[in-house]
């Protein structure tokens, strides 16, 4: 987890920032997540992840002040995707677990969202976006039918 949301942002981050700059228009879009604002039981990895991963990108921010680079980080909530099966390595029934009696956001919510940020003026910043489903209120706290 480490390895790919922290160190993953730092070193892709790093790698484009220059081309970003001589852009004139650059846009760095971190997807975090709620669990970069709240920990949850049984998650202190992930959550400890998304915590580094949020500050990362929020120092950034404050280091390329007055460069040509806007930094929008957005946070979802519950996402519907391969990341339950993953979590739990395999098991179908946990992963679906994890959405049932919910109507989660899906990949595509998120896409489009980043779509909007990346088509406001480049004097726009979109500092951060929280979404979640109408069914979530936090992250271990839902409406399940």
């Amino acid at each position: 987890m480490w390895e790919t949301n922290v160190l993953g942002t730092l070193r892709v981050t790093k790698a484009l920032l220059p081309k970003l700059i001589d852009s004139g228009n650059g846009l760095v879009v971190t997807i975090t997540s709620i669990a970069a604002f709240e920990t949850y039981d049984n998650g202190s990895g992930y959550t400890s992840a998304k915590h580094a991963q949020a500050v990362l990108h929020r120092t950034l921010r404050g280091e390329l002040l007055g460069k040509p680079v806007r930094f929008t980080e957005i946070a979802p909530g519950a996402v519907e995707t391969e990341f339950s099966l993953v979590r739990f390595d395999g098991d179908e029934a946990r992963a679906a677990a994890v959405y049932e009696g919910i109507t989660p956001l899906v990949a595509l919510d998120i896409a489009e969202i980043i779509g909007f940020v990346a088509s406001r003026p480049s004097h726009v910043n979109l500092d951060q976006i929280v979404v979640k489903p109408r069914d979530q209120a936090s992250a271990g706290r839902f409406d399940r039918r």
